[in-house]
């Protein structure tokens, strides 16, 4: 992922609601790839950059992007759900949308993958492939509008305020252990000084 200079910096493990928004950002930034390409090419040859763009993208949503709905569905929303406050009840209707939600995301994408897959394989896809490819992105990227905007204005600034400080420390060591950094320290020890892969 490339450096801009005067952006904001990530979050870390410290940070679990932080992290949580900026996998947000990269994942409205890999879509658009897929969205682009489909416009653009619409199944056609690729070019070594696109087809760079397009092997990425996919990588993305099948390795990290399932990371990212488990740091919400096991790690988030079930400390929300256990809160004893009145005003969380309309934010839990949300919550039990918003998890629909990641299971009709989740199948799109294994299609986009299937498709995303035959397009590098065999250079082009036919035209029925490549306009049901355009229509599965352009439906994932209206879904995360809406999702994300609940979650980044609504869901997320809840939880920041709500959680207690071992809930949040909870949730940000499970978050690295799923990305292979438990070993039983403090999160912050395990981080400090390193580069975090984006997931």
């Amino acid at each position: 992922m490339p450096v801009i200079i005067g952006a904001k910096r990530e979050s870390n493990f410290t940070d679990p609601i932080g992290m949580l928004g900026d996998c947000h950002g990269r994942i409205v930034r890999f879509l658009q790839v897929l969205v682009t390409l489909s416009s653009h090419v619409n199944g056609g040859q690729l070019n070594s950059e696109q087809r760079s763009a397009l092997a990425t993208s996919l990588l993305y949503f099948r390795e990290a992007a399932p990371k990212h709905t488990a740091d919400e569905e096991e790690s988030l929303f079930p400390r929300l759900r256990r809160l004893r406050k009145p005003e969380t009840a309309a934010l839990l209707a949300k919550v039990d949308s918003l998890e629909e939600e990641h299971a009709c995301a989740d199948r799109s994408h294994a299609e986009v993958d299937r498709l995303g897959q035959l397009w590098l394989q065999q250079g082009q896809l036919p035209a029925e492939d490549a306009a049901r490819f355009s229509v599965l992105v352009n439906q994932l990227s209206e879904l995360y509008r809406r999702h994300i905007g609940i979650e980044d204005r609504e869901v997320f600034p809840f939880a920041a305020a709500a959680l207690a400080a071992e809930d949040r420390e909870a949730i940000g060591a499970e978050m690295a252990a799923r990305r292979g950094l438990g070993n039983g320290k403090p999160v912050e020890e395990q981080t400090r000084g390193r580069v975090i892969a984006p997931q």
